[in-house]
């Protein structure tokens, strides 16, 4: 659709200087001048915008410029940025102490939550991110069934565990890189790679390694190689299947948890996981993880069980407040429709405006999750969301950054909308989008 050079121009850089400084200022002293692979903008080229603050569904850049944002720092800002009850939480909380290596009523709290909106959940174990989610979790499925060997799909990506980097997505396929340097063979010689929503793929690695297999892990609503969505039957063929071979079915629900509904994604698709690994929205936006499932499991864990898990930062009571605060706030009445509403409101409105300009593209809706690719082929699996246009995704997304919008810098991710993304926002948005469309066009 465009040239080489057409793919490159990034007019609007020119209004962020201060992002530009700040960036080399950066790449001194932190390796590629990010703290996470996908911020540097390698899979839209052009400079990152550096965030001075937010508030809301905007950010401010360090150049004062403003931007509708569908990023909500990857998920966790359902409320929207700076909400008064999470800013409140953490201010309040803080000022009796910011860390205690001891256990607070906060984490028993915030736990107690959890085991009410979550079907599977009885017992809770917080950690603080959710790559330690997920790698605790697999260590646990591994304690209770005394078996080796992981099954995970291909675009599925369970954060920076080197078990899991194999095939993995978001950051991995942004930098051209599914499988990252320096995991060892060794590590991932227990790990069996399939199609994400190829059950048949699923089938035959069972029946080659049943008895070796100590889990599945998938995200049950597919959200780092794009948003891909389970095809009907498959999510309830891999509960069958891991309860037939006793193996866990893990449901990394880190992005979908508390996001498609007050239960995720196992909640609107009636399938109970053993084990659910959470993240982001249950830390209001602070760094949080937790790992949730049936007791006679999660007792596994030590100092009851035999499968250790430990952390400083564990259950830190800044983030367990905030994390309060922020369920608190979703179990308000109608909380959940208004999400509904401004997911379909937007993915309705970019679906009727891509069709309108001829636009190849799929696109998906869950709640408040969704996503598009630009391609006219189905997307089910990897291969599929490989199959986009990234350059265009590229084109608009810079288009869109100039008109005021701020979509994730890669087409290997999800969007994420919120309770203040009002429909004014959101119509300013489609109109962005079609003006975008017609620059990319008139080039």
């Amino acid at each position: 659709m465009l040239t080489g050079k057409e793919r490159t121009r990034h007019p609007g850089s020119a209004a962020r200087p201060g992002s530009i400084a700040a960036f080399e200022r950066a790449k001194r002293v932190i390796p590629g001048g990010v703290n996470s692979t996908v911020r540097a903008f390698k899979g839209v080229g052009g400079t990152p915008v550096f965030i001075r603050s937010a508030a809301g569904c905007r950010l401010t850049d360090v150049d004062g410029n403003s931007y509708i944002d569908y990023v909500m720092s990857w998920g966790p800002l359902i409320l929207g940025h700076a909400h008064p009850a999470v800013v409140e939480a953490v201010r309040s909380t803080a000022e009796r102490g910011t860390s205690f290596g001891a256990p607070t009523d906060l984490e028993s709290e915030l736990a107690e939550m959890i085991v009410a909106m979550v079907p599977s959940a009885e017992k809770v174990r917080f950690c603080s991110s959710g790559t330690e989610a997920t790698m605790c979790a697999l260590r646990l499925a591994r304690g209770v069934t005394g078996r080796e060997k992981i099954v995970k799909f291909a675009g599925c990506y369970h954060g920076g565990t080197d078990a899991l980097l194999v095939s993995a997505g978001s950051s991995a396929l942004t930098i051209g890189k599914p499988d990252s340097a320096g995991v060892t063979r060794g590590t991932v010689a227990d790990t069996i790679v399939v199609a994400y929503n190829d059950l048949d793929g699923v089938r035959a690695a069972f029946d080659a390694h049943g008895s070796a297999i100590a889990a599945l892990i998938v995200e049950p609503y597919a959200g780092n190689m794009g948003f891909v969505l389970p095809q009907p039957g498959f999510l309830a063929g891999l509960r069958e299947l891991t309860r037939a071979h006793g193996a866990l079915l893990i449901f990394d629900e880190v992005m979908t948890g508390f996001r498609v509904g007050p239960g995720g994604a196992q909640e609107r698709e009636r399938i109970l996981p053993d084990v659910t690994t959470l993240g982001k929205i249950v830390g209001g936006g602070l760094p949080v993880g937790a790992v949730a499932g049936p007791a006679a499991i999660m007792d596994h864990f030590t100092p009851d069980g035999d499968v250790f898990q430990a952390g400083t930062l564990s259950g830190n009571p800044i983030a367990m407040a905030a994390g309060i605060a922020t369920l608190r706030a979703l179990g308000e009445p109608g909380v959940y429709a208004r999400l509904d509403a401004a997911g379909a409101r937007l993915a309705e409105g970019l679906d009727d405006l891509f069709v309108r300009h001829g636009v190849p593209h799929q696109s998906n809706q869950r709640g408040a999750m969704l996503g598009f690719f630009f391609t006219s082929r189905p997307v089910v699996d990897l291969s599929g969301a490989k199959a986009s246009d990234a350059a265009f995704y590229a084109a608009f997304f810079h288009a869109l950054l100039d008109r005021g919008v701020y979509f994730a810098p890669s087409q290997f991710e999800a969007t994420f909308v919120s309770l203040a993304h009002d429909d004014a926002a959101i119509d300013a948005t489609i109109d962005a989008a079609e003006a975008a469309l017609g620059a990319i066009e008139r080039a």
